[in-house]
């Protein structure tokens, strides 16, 4: 028998709008549409009307858990309009945050991943550590969420010493939790049986269909702004851009496990070496210079672009914010066929969707 299944773009699985229609033959999914745009909230219309201090505080809203990363484009962006050179300190403090967010979200996406699996004790485990996370992040910038960590021209707060070893600490700790939940998440049998050759995208497909961050490197394709296009002082840090060749769940869940091991080891680095100096250039209202400028950041989901258009006043005369969700999502019919329809839901969440982001 055919049917048509759909899921969204209201239902009680989904905490953001979005709608799937599934073409199914019994259970097997023999063909998929995912419709978006359930959630848009004007976000770079908004930022037209506002200055760039304004803006960084209207940007970190288009996501609650990859805040950090849109300010850190935004600013990016306006820097590079201004021809303004960030003081190293300010540089490494934006890359512990960065990097400390990219935990939080692959942590967040890890239990979120399990608990549809229905993994539950795993979920929990694994939330569990994300909490340390978010309390380090709450101690660096006084939020846990929607950090406002940068400023025009730097970062916002310093690292004292104190805090500084506290972190350095807190990295230490995390490991062996990270060492326990990668060997249950890669050895567990209830995760294999449910994510090992489903959702599979290759990586000719990946390529074609443009996947970005660790959807990509979980089809084989080594891309990473870090490496190929590095800011921000990433070309001072030591660390690996991770591959996995089956392009299916399983290597999705493989490579943010990789990942965070790789965002603790920058996070050392940058603790550990860092400089002397001032972290910002004073907290000045700045004019946008008349010109423009497109800087790319790689978020927790993979590249994250903004364009900025500035006219010489204080405010921005266009925004445009390109997300990685948008990127990611064209993937999904593709990654549903020939799966059942109890492996949907796992496979949209596997890209670790945004629809914030994608509607903004």
């Amino acid at each position: 028998m055919s049917y048509i299944v759909p899921i969204g773009p209201y239902h009680p699985a989904l905490e953001e709008p979005i709608h799937a229609k599934l073409y199914t033959e019994g259970e097997v999914i023999k063909d998929a549409e995912v419709f978006v745009g359930y959630n848009h909230r004007g976000i770079e219309k908004l930022a037209t009307e506002r200055n760039a201090i304004q803006t960084l505080v209207l940007v970190e809203r288009v996501c609650g858990i990859c805040s950090h990363s849109h300010a850190f484009t935004y600013a990016m962006c306006v820097e590079n309009i201004n021809g303004v050179e960030v003081p190293k300190r300010g540089q490494y403090i934006r890359v512990i945050t960065a990097e400390l967010e990219r935990l939080h979200s692959h942590f967040l996406w890890l239990g979120i991943a399990c608990h549809i699996i229905g993994h539950d004790s795993m979920f929990m485990h694994i939330w569990d550590e994300r909490e340390l996370v978010m309390d380090l992040l709450e101690k660096m910038t006084g939020n846990r969420v929607n950090y406002a960590m940068i400023t025009i021209g730097g970062a916002r707060r310093d690292i004292d010493d104190d805090l500084r070893r506290e972190l350095l600490s807190a990295c230490q700790k995390l490991k062996g939790p990270l060492d326990r939940i990668a060997e249950i998440a890669l050895t567990d049998k209830t995760i294999a049986m449910r994510t090992k050759g489903v959702g599979v995208l290759t990586r000719e497909d990946a390529i074609r269909m443009g996947a970005v961050g660790p959807h990509a490197r979980a089809s084989g394709v080594a891309i990473d702004v870090r490496k190929d296009a590095p800011y921000s002082s990433y070309e001072d840090f030591d660390f690996k851009v991770h591959t996995v060749d089956s392009g299916d769940v399983f290597a999705r869940v493989l490579v943010r496990v990789l990942e965070c091991y790789e965002s603790i080891k920058i996070i050392r680095q940058a603790l550990e070496n860092l400089p002397e100096g001032p972290i910002n250039l004073g907290n000045k209202l700045p004019k946008i210079k008349e010109g423009q400028a497109v800087c790319r950041h790689e978020a927790p989901r993979g590249q994250l672009s903004h364009m900025v258009v500035g006219d010489g006043g204080f405010n921005n005369h266009r925004v445009s914010v390109h997300v990685p969700s948008y990127k990611n999502t064209p993937t999904i019919p593709h990654m549903l066929r020939g799966n059942t329809v109890a492996d949907a839901g796992l496979i949209i969440a596997s890209i670790d969707p945004c629809f914030s982001c994608l509607d903004r």
